[in-house]
């Protein structure tokens, strides 16, 4: 697989991709769905085209969304979570079976748009804390220096009636503040290369409510007053408290409250809000599991679904939704909705809800051939994920092409003996594979490196595949 790197356009920004650049760039981490990946990519060039045809058109084009039909584990969610990471686009994932119609007990669809704008505001406000990193590191280091070793005020020079003594214990204080200096410096460079994070110190912090409104938020308060949090924020805030802590956390609140005098928050959320309202992605999953199928009958939790539909649809027609941070227009935020779609079928969704999902595209069920590809290729693969675990023990793993071929072969054959869960059948194979070696790993001794072959995954999982029921050893 062409790296990155190497490959053409790899530097050039997010708006000037072509649709081949997107899938190549989605490739890195996704094998195959190359139908799926072609769709969301022409979907997304739509929308960079969209902002730069004349004003008075633009706002009559509206994203073209999409439904992702497969079954789990194929990489539905991932195609839309790359892809948001790729265009540093707000993305929030939320589950269609969370939400219930409106007079049931259940969250408000509404706190989709108030999740993706809290997104949008968090990425920004990190994007412009990187921006400042050195200005706001380099002004809390010198703070926590002054805690540490702080420089004496000035003070009136020693008087004396003889000049010679008087002389000498100017020398006196101008040595001490040099020596002073230099261990100043000593210390800075020891703070700034976290050498003594785990020390002790008293600093001097803000405190403030924010934390009991977010027990408030996890509880599902969204819906009450959103201004809440600012107003009991205002009422709790107190002046500095004396705290005492470590370096590192000192570093890390320190850190918040630089970058509070620093940052411009009205113009982060203005900036924010904009890019949800342009560029904002929301994946909708298990949109089958809110689909009314016929010959269903009603009652139980069947009897909001038709509701939930309903009330998600002003949300892509578009609509104005009231968060904390001000109104957010819907009309141009693009919806992927995904499901499996085992036993409903989209034409089981209502029609308006059909209609504003234009674009479908069927995910395939993955191969043998496929999971080899994923255990090798993305640059997140399994067997690079667990190598690098294992080697911070100081444990090298290597891998052959035949034990590879083993191991997808044994994720193709339990997938088709029970539950096909796609390619999180891997993590299953691989945990089961390497359980003794990762247990064992902190206390090896002699030779740490493990070459993992053919014969290897036969001497682990041979006895249990001999069983006919793989699933029972094997998820």
């Amino acid at each position: 697989m062409a790296s990155q790197n190497n490959r053409p356009g790899a530097d050039r920004r997010f708006e000037e991709l072509t649709p081949r650049e997107i899938v190549e760039r989605l490739s890195d981490y996704i094998v195959g769905q190359d139908e799926a990946k072609k769709a969301v990519a022409v979907a997304i060039r739509n929308r960079l085209r969209r902002l730069q045809v004349d004003e008075d058109l633009r706002d009559e084009i509206i994203p073209k969304n999409l439904i992702l039909m497969g079954p789990t584990g194929v990489g539905k969610t991932e195609i839309a979570r790359r892809m948001a990471i790729l265009l540093k686009a707000p993305f929030v994932k939320v589950e269609a079976t969370k939400f219930t119609e409106v007079g049931y007990v259940g969250r408000d669809v509404d706190s989709i748009i108030r999740e993706l704008t809290e997104n949008s505001v968090r990425m920004l406000r990190q994007e412009r804390i990187e921006e400042i990193s050195d200005t706001i590191t380099g002004r809390v280091v010198e703070r926590i220096l002054d805690y540490m070793q702080p420089l004496p005020g000035r003070g009136k020079l020693p008087r004396s009636d003889d000049p010679e003594q008087a002389a000498r214990l100017r020398l006196q204080q101008e040595d001490e503040l040099e020596q002073l200096k230099r261990l100043r410096e000593k210390l800075r460079k020891r703070i700034r290369n976290g050498e003594i994070d785990d020390e002790k110190l008293t600093i001097e912090a803000r405190e403030s409510g924010n934390n009991m409104m977010q027990v408030f938020s996890a509880q599902g308060m969204e819906e009450m007053g959103m201004d809440l949090q600012n107003l009991f924020g205002n009422l709790t805030d107190k002046g500095k408290k004396k705290k005492r802590t470590t370096v590192g956390e000192a570093r890390r609140i320190l850190m918040q409250e630089e970058a509070d005098k620093l940052i411009d928050n009205d113009a982060i959320v203005r900036e924010a809000i904009e890019r949800v309202e342009l560029a904002g992605i929301v994946f909708i999953d298990e949109i089958d599991k809110i689909a009314h199928r016929e010959g269903g009958g009603s009652g139980g939790p069947d009897v909001s679904r038709e509701g939930v539909q309903r009330d998600i649809l002003p949300l892509v027609e578009g609509t104005t939704v009231i968060t904390k941070y001000g109104p957010v227009r819907t009309q141009h935020i693009l919806f992927i909705a995904a499901g499996a779609f085992h036993v409903s079928r989209v034409s089981d969704l209502i029609p308006e809800f059909q209609g504003r999902f234009p674009l479908r595209v069927e995910l395939t069920a993955l191969t043998e051939e496929d999971f080899g590809r994923i255990l090798r290729e993305p640059k997140n693969s399994l067997i690079r994920q667990y190598s690098q675990l294992l080697a911070t023990d100081g444990v090298e793993l290597t891998f052959t092409g035949g034990a590879i071929s083993r191991m997808a072969a044994i994720a193709s054959r339990a997938n088709a003996e029970s539950q096909n869960i796609g390619a999180r059948r891997l993590h299953t194979v691989m945990e089961k594979l390497l359980e003794d070696i990762a247990f064992e790993a902190p206390y090896a001794e002699g030779d740490r490196k493990i070459r993992i072959d053919k014969s290897f995954i036969e001497e682990k999982l041979g006895s249990l595949l001999k069983e006919k029921d793989v699933a029972q050893y094997i998820l």
